[in-house]
């Protein structure tokens, strides 16, 4: 079973700073799904150099809602990409699924 996105990373970032948090949550809400978009066109286009960017950016994401082995994967996955080898993209689609399912129920 995939693990599941959370707040507490957030929690301990932001000290209880109730503020920031609303902050940051906002700038991944904005955030996340451009750049889900972007990879996914890359992705398609068998553009896979800058898929790998793509995943970098958002590696940042998955750390920030506490997904600690999907973001292990997502390290793996950047790498397999810049070296033109694509056969984690599909579970990486469930890494992304996850994530933009829970900033949609925020």
């Amino acid at each position: 079973m995939i693990e599941q996105p959370n707040m507490s990373y957030i929690h301990e970032l932001s000290g209880g700073d109730k503020e920031f948090e609303a902050k940051l949550l906002e700038v991944v809400k904005r955030e996340l799904p451009e750049e889900v978009e972007v990879y996914r066109i890359n992705f398609k286009e068998n553009n896979f150099s800058e898929a790998a960017i793509n995943v970098h950016k958002i590696k940042h994401k998955i750390s920030i809602l506490g997904l600690e082995k999907s973001y292990e994967f997502a390290e793996g996955f950047e790498t397999e990409l810049r070296e033109g080898i694509s056969k984690g993209d599909e579970e990486f689609e469930k890494i992304l699924q996850q994530m933009l399912l829970f900033i949609d129920q925020l």
